[in-house]
Order: C-alpha cells, then structure tokens, then sequence
C-alpha cells in the first residue's frame, strides 16, 4: 500500500512536474533556435506519470526509458546542468556528449538509459530485476514505455519472464493514445493495454495518467507487492502529449484534431494539481510562483552552463565506446 502522502510529498511532485514541464519548454525552444542538434521528443503533458511512480523510489532502484525520456531522469533527480549539457552535445554532459536525449543515462541515479528502439527499455528493466533478485536486494527496477512499444516482442518477452520467475519488477504503460503518428485504435484492437496482464498471470492496472495523485497510489500498491516478493504489475497511465511526436507543434496536426489536443490540455495535470494544493492549503499561490521562479533560475543557470561547455576533444572519439582493453 503506498505511504499516506504528506503535504512535504505532495509539494515533492508537484515540484518534480515542474522541473519537468520548465526543462522540456526551454529544451524545444533551443532546439527551434538551432542551438540543440537532432531532434528531440518532448515529455510536455505526461509529467504526472514519471513524478508520481518516481516518488516511491531511492536512487539505487533501477529505470529504463524511452526516447521521450528526458522526464524520467529529471524526477528521478537529473541535474539540469548535465541534462542540458548532453543535449548540446557537450563533454560536461550525462554521457559526454554522446548520448544525446534518446540515450541519456546515469548509473548513480539507477537511470539504465533513455532507448531509441522502441520497446528497448523493458528487456533491460527486466535484466535488472533479475539482478536485484539473485543478489537478494529489496530494490526494484520500472519500465517506462508507451503503447506502442506494447506490440513489441520484447516488451511480452520480458514481461513473461518477469511474471514467471516474480521479479521485482514495474511495466509502466504511458499511453498517450498514438504510436508516433497512429492513433492507438488503429494499431491495437484493445482499448486498454493493462488487459494484456492477464496473459502473463500479472496484475493490470488503469489509472488516469492526468492524475499525479492517482499514479502515485496505483504505483504504490504495485512496488510494494515487487518489494514483497509478489512479481510484477502491469500499470497504464491514460497521458496525452501535448506536443508533437517530435518537436514543439501541438495544432494543425495532420493524425490528430486541435479539438482532442485542447480537450486533453483542459486536464493539464500541474495546473488541476496546483488547484488541489491551493484548496486544501498545501500551497499558496505565493509559494507556486516562487517554485517557478526558483526552476527558472536553476533552468538559466544550466543552459548558460552548457553554452560555455567545452565540445569532447576529437581524440575522445571512442573513448568509453568499445572496451579497448578486451581480447578475443
């Protein structure tokens, strides 16, 4: 059962949204500048998800990710400077420069990596909670990943393994309702991805994406039973991205109307949870303006950070890329 949440935690996610919602505008803003290479896919919209399961974990329980994954790292406590940084393609980044958004990672953190291939995240995932069951650690390892990566192979491989050796393991289905550009009632004949649970003798959860409070208790539940020793759950968050597949477009879409998108941003998940905070006085107004104030700073801070970075030096090419020392 998930812990009562106190107001000290409710304040915790709300901050995590944030930081989410702040780095992912200015992210797509440098990128519409041409200051950050390569295309970027923006997490703006599903900030409820990664803030509240990550609020249940430690920084030696383990997360993979996808490639709109820059959310994931930051509620599970990524630093704004080497976010940035990495995404500039800078030697001050996450990886050095040579990650980039879709492969950002950090092991102290328990971040596997952010995945480019699509239903990458939960074979490794999987990987590590076999790892935190032979080891015999109450640690536990979280799959984000979306509904399309649910028709992937991988993604029901590992479930299955997971299901039959109960590891300590959590699917997290950010169903944003599109696979890239199709629509989830085009490339699936289920309306919800949680049913799938029951092919693996898991538990299949569905709770409201938009809802920071209800990931938060649904996620709970789930972590507490892989802490037990009682296997994974499968949990769908019903999410929406308010940006396009890649980049900062959100109207004049071609797959999608502006009506649906407006609709979606009527729920926003800070802005309702801001009103929650507000009527039961776990915030002021105040208090909200200064997080943003203080996020914005930390954001300006960073990017400045970055700018001034140094590039790797090309004689770093290959360094931690191939295993120089190994023999055949």
């Amino acid at each position: 059962m998930a812990k009562k949440l106190t107001n000290k935690m409710l304040q915790a996610m709300h901050l995590k949204m944030v930081r989410i919602r702040r780095f992912e505008e200015e992210a797509g803003r440098l990128m519409e500048d041409g200051k950050i290479p390569g295309a970027l896919h923006l997490y703006v919209g599903q900030e409820a998800v990664a803030s509240g399961v990550m609020q249940h974990l430690a920084d030696d329980d383990y997360i993979t990710s996808t490639h709109r994954g820059h959310g994931h790292l930051i509620a599970k406590g990524g630093d704004f400077s080497k976010m940035f940084a990495e995404l500039f393609g800078k030697a001050t980044g996450y990886c050095k420069g040579k990650g980039g958004s879709m492969h950002i990672s950090n092991m102290a953190l328990g971040m596997l990596g952010a995945n480019g291939i699509v239903g990458g995240g939960p074979p490794i995932a999987m990987g590590a909670a076999f790892s935190n069951r032979f080891r015999r650690t109450k640690q536990i390892s979280v799959a984000f990943f979306g509904d399309g990566a649910s028709n992937e192979g991988s993604f029901h491989e590992a479930a299955n393994m997971a299901a039959l050796y109960k590891l300590p393991c959590l699917f997290v289905c950010e169903n944003n309702g599109y696979g890239e550009y199709t629509s989830q009632a085009n490339h699936q004949a289920i309306v919800d991805v949680a049913d799938r649970a029951a092919g693996y003798g898991m538990p299949g959860v569905v709770v409201d994406g938009m809802d920071v409070v209800a990931v938060y208790e649904a996620a709970g539940e789930a972590i507490d039973r892989a802490r037990k020793g009682e296997g994974p759950t499968l949990l769908e968050c019903k999410t929406y991205r308010f940006y396009d597949h890649v980049g900062v477009r959100g109207m004049g879409l071609t797959y999608r109307t502006d009506e649906e998108l407006e609709d979606w941003k009527a729920k926003d998940a800070i802005q309702s949870f801001e009103k929650v905070l507000l009527k039961q006085k776990v915030m002021t107004q105040k208090k909200i303006e200064q997080v943003y104030d203080e996020v914005n700073a930390d954001i300006e801070q960073a990017i400045s950070f970055a700018e001034s970075s140094p590039y790797p030096a090309p004689e770093d090419l290959l360094t931690d890329v191939y295993n120089q020392g190994a023999t055949a």
